[in-house]
């Protein structure tokens, strides 16, 4: 079966405006999502919640002897990565319409075909 990954694109700083009740609709969202998936015969793989942007480290010039770390490469970014989903679905059309089904209610899913190398001479 193909892999698709969900990329789960939002505001973090929509997040940080939210309360509890708020994170817990969401969390529950995300639990009937993964039932979804199941229900329609579909896989998820692998998903992963992501520590916030401040958190993380951008470097520049990898495998070079001129690594840099940077700021923040796209700080006017509205909605950052902040997690995703690795799903197996029968094709496109059933991965765009279980990317319909994943929760971003402060932003977008980003839906992704994975490269299937297996196959390659």
């Amino acid at each position: 079966m193909p892999q698709y990954l969900l990329l789960i694109h939002e505001s973090e700083q929509a997040y940080q405006g939210a309360g509890e009740d708020s994170f817990n609709e969401i969390m529950a969202m995300h639990n009937d999502f993964g039932e979804a998936v199941k229900a329609a015969g579909a896989k998820v793989v692998s998903g992963e919640a992501l520590q916030p942007s401040s958190t993380a480290t951008y470097l520049r010039g990898t495998r070079t002897a001129d690594v840099q770390p940077v700021d923040n490469p796209a700080p006017e970014l509205k909605e950052v990565l902040g997690g995703y989903y690795l799903i197996e679905a029968a094709d496109d059309a059933q991965a765009d319409q279980l990317g319909r089904l994943c929760p971003a209610p402060y932003g977008y899913i980003e839906v992704r075909p994975i490269w299937d190398f297996s196959q390659a001479q």
